[in-house]
């Protein structure tokens, strides 16, 4: 079974331990100042938390069986193991002392604590020991699929030290530093460079400026400067 199968049988899992959280478990009735004996529903997720955290934890599973490699895939096994036998120990519990477990639901809907009625247990907490078996077994076919699984991806990797090599010195070919204005520049039409060329450029590109300056100076003492 691959990897994507595996995912979605675990998903499969989750939300069937988490469907079987969310009803009723226990009904019974309990004695209320004010209006006297009232009927109390005691939900799943109050009668017994652990196994909708049971199913938060397939959840978590479903992601790391995307993620972990061959080692890392017993850790996942042992997790969704652990997650079905804690749903199974606590609807057990349940089904062990069912007026136990409604005592404290009926003291927090009534204020007083009292039960005046028997407690009626629902298929719903036999369907949990149910669901939890079938994490438990769930568990057992990921770790035999899991030993046909290759090792996680390594594109991601490969693609970061090419981008990486691209970017390097050595990757990059010798460029020559500026030019520091004292060489020799070839000549007009290709042939050997004029000596001293860039210097006599730079002089007259420095003259310039002046040469306007003096311009404008003459001009605004009345001077023809032509």
């Amino acid at each position: 079974m691959s990897r994507g199968r595996s995912a979605a049988v675990l998903l499969l899992l989750a939300g069937l331990t988490a469907l079987v959280a969310v009803p009723t478990w226990l009904t019974t009735t309990g004695a209320s100042a004010l209006r006297g004996d009232v009927a109390v529903p005691v939900p799943g997720t109050q009668a017994a938390p652990a196994v909708l955290a049971g199913a938060v934890v397939l959840l978590a599973a479903v992601a790391a069986v995307g993620l972990v490699g061959r080692a890392g895939r017993w850790v996942v096994v042992a997790v969704v193991a652990g997650a079905g036998v804690l749903v199974v120990a606590a609807a057990l519990a349940v089904l062990a002392d069912p007026a136990g477990t409604a005592q404290p639901v009926v003291a927090e809907q009534t204020g007083v604590g009292r039960l005046t009625g028997p407690v009626h247990v629902l298929v719903w907490p036999y369907l949990a020991v149910l669901a939890g078996a079938l994490d438990v077994l769930g568990a057992v076919g990921l770790a035999r699929a899991s030993g046909t699984w290759a090792g996680p991806s390594r594109r991601h990797e490969v693609a970061r030290s090419a981008t990486a090599g691209v970017g390097s010195p050595t990757s990059r070919g010798t460029r020559r530093g500026p030019s520091t204005g004292t060489g020799d520049r070839a000549g007009p039409t290709g042939g050997a460079p004029v000596p001293g060329a860039d210097g006599a450029a730079d002089r007259a590109a420095e003259r310039e400026p002046d040469d306007e300056r003096a311009t404008w100076d003459a001009l605004s003492r009345g001077d023809d400067p032509s």
